[in-house]
């Protein structure tokens, strides 16, 4: 929280609202003045936060959406330009303890991968109509997985596959002579696969590149916090535009070997900020 430099009367935007763990600590700092508009896309985290959220002393404002359609959103909800936006670019535990949408390796439910299962194609219907060149295409550019190709032919033979657990074993048996150490085999093809259903890369691009110059004023603070090298590569790249941004963050700010063990999760995270001019 000290990255967004908190006091009340602010007008914060949480872009990823989640459950709301970030936002529970936002609204402890704005006070009776200040103002919380709280963005999802899954409407089960909406709900969620809305709960954790209920006693806040700010005023609280919560839309279903991306936060590539903040613009609209202020508007919709009548709302000025923000002084602070935080992204964290991470699934929550209530995301991956969802079976019904396959996020966990052992789930048995549907291989979804969706935020939102009201648009777009669910994960296995990407893979039961994707070429083999298509399916290498994303494992490689959205996964950056070393065994692109043999997973791709091994998912055409295969497929169709219904369940998180069917893949996992699929790229398991694939991987079984190739595993790295402190991964499971099956993370980055995981990964590439949810990239490509929420079409996640284009949304960082969009709110990194138009969205975040035009709804931050002058002295507006962005923070994200991303897990992968594609997000933070992306994230880097916009925030050394110095005709716009003030960065904040020469290094990635990482977890301490103590917050990590507490929070395996937080191994990969990279933390960024950066100032409007």
């Amino acid at each position: 929280m000290a990255a967004l430099d908190l006091s009340p009367g602010l007008f914060v935007v949480d872009g990823t609202l989640g459950a709301g763990g970030h936002s529970a600590s936002i609204v402890e700092k704005l006070g009776p003045s200040g103002t919380l508009l709280g963005i999802d896309r899954d409407p089960m985290m909406l709900d969620h936060a809305t709960q954790e959220l209920q006693d806040a002393q700010c005023r609280t404002v919560f839309a279903r959406g991306t936060y590539a359609e903040l613009e609209s959103l202020l508007s919709d909800n009548k709302l000025s330009k923000p002084d602070r936006v935080l992204l964290d670019l991470g699934l929550s535990s209530d995301q991956l303890a969802d079976e019904s949408r396959g996020f966990s390796f052992q789930a048995e439910g549907p291989l979804d991968l969706r935020f939102d299962t009201s648009s777009g194609r669910p994960a296995w219907q990407v893979i039961d109509e994707s070429s083999e060149s298509e399916l290498t295409e994303i494992l490689q550019l959205f996964g950056e997985e070393p065994a692109a190709d043999e997973i791709a032919s091994a998912l055409v033979q295969r497929r169709p596959v219904a369940t998180a657990t069917e893949l996992t074993q699929l790229v398991t048996a694939v991987k079984s002579k190739t595993s790295r150490e402190n991964l499971h085999d099956a993370t980055l093809t995981f990964q590439a696969l949810r990239i490509a259903v929420n079409e996640e890369l284009r949304h960082v691009e969009r709110m990194l590149n138009d969205v975040l110059p035009a709804v931050l004023g002058p002295g507006g603070r962005a923070v994200v916090i991303s897990f992968h090298s594609l997000e933070d590569r992306i994230v880097k790249n916009a925030f050394r535009k110095t005709d716009i941004w003030q960065n904040q963050t020469a290094k990635p700010v990482t977890a301490t070997p103590a917050e990590s063990r507490l929070n395996p999760r937080a191994r990969s995270a990279k933390l960024r900020v950066a100032v409007r001019r």
